[in-house]
């Protein structure tokens, strides 16, 4: 199925575990891919994992520079003509102290990376979406959006943000046609996960390739009623 034939993706965090499983889910359904990512190397990688006949470019840009993110936008559009669809995949967690011990530079960190950086995509992307084309922005929040937890204040409140400005956005675009949702994950099978948990049971964590499935389906036809939504992606985690 060619579903996204002639549509351009840009998929943010492109080399990342997450983003690579996304785009390479997009470009099996024919997408033409836009990939961002601030190591340029790993992007060269991870579009040397697409499919061959697939039709991609890299764009290596920090999302948490505006006007970088403006220029990148400027050049997918150059490129590509068009922006259809955006997967704002770019964002971390990390643990950390308490609040009443949290630093500037750790609350910062963390609503940079999470919410700063989907801000700053949407902001850039927005005007280069035709109006009718059923565009779509699907974002990534988490699990820890929906209940806070110790040692995790400002990641869980960077993850609640995205649900906010989803919604937010969500409203904003409507008559345009565009829809505008995130997924929360739970635990993610991922490397980096199974190094920091070696005894937890990861047949229960989500696997990246069935969190790709739903971003998919929220970028697709069959959920062009879809918007505003927090999805939750936990499996059995």
């Amino acid at each position: 199925m060619q579903e996204f034939s002639g549509k351009t993706v840009v998929v943010t965090g492109a080399a990342g575990n997450l983003g690579r499983a996304t785009a390479l889910a997009f470009a099996r359904r024919g997408a033409r891919l836009a990939l961002i990512d601030l190591n340029a190397d790993a992007l060269q990688s991870a579009q040397n994992d697409l499919p061959a006949g697939c039709e991609s470019a890299i764009f290596a840009t920090d999302v948490l520079d505006g006007p970088a993110v403006a220029a990148m936008i400027a050049g997918v559009t150059d490129r590509f003509g068009a922006v259809h669809v955006l997967a704002n995949i770019a964002g971390g967690f990390a643990m950390g102290p308490t609040i009443e011990e949290t630093t500037d530079a750790q609350w910062d960190s963390l609503m940079d990376l999470n919410l700063r950086s989907v801000f700053n995509c949407c902001r850039a992307a927005i005007p280069r979406i035709p109006d009718g084309s059923d565009g779509r922005i699907v974002n990534i929040s988490a699990r820890a959006a929906v209940r806070g937890a110790g040692h995790m204040g400002p990641y869980c409140v960077s993850k609640a943000a995205v649900i906010t400005l989803t919604e937010s956005l969500a409203e904003e675009l409507k008559q345009r046609g565009i829809t505008v949702n995130c997924v929360l994950p739970g635990t993610l099978d991922t490397p980096q996960n199974r190094a920091a948990m070696p005894d937890a049971d990861h047949d229960t964590w989500v696997p990246l390739d069935a969190l790709a499935d739903v971003i998919l389906f929220l970028a697709s036809d069959a959920a062009r009623c879809v918007t505003g939504a927090a999805v939750p992606v936990y499996g059995r985690s």
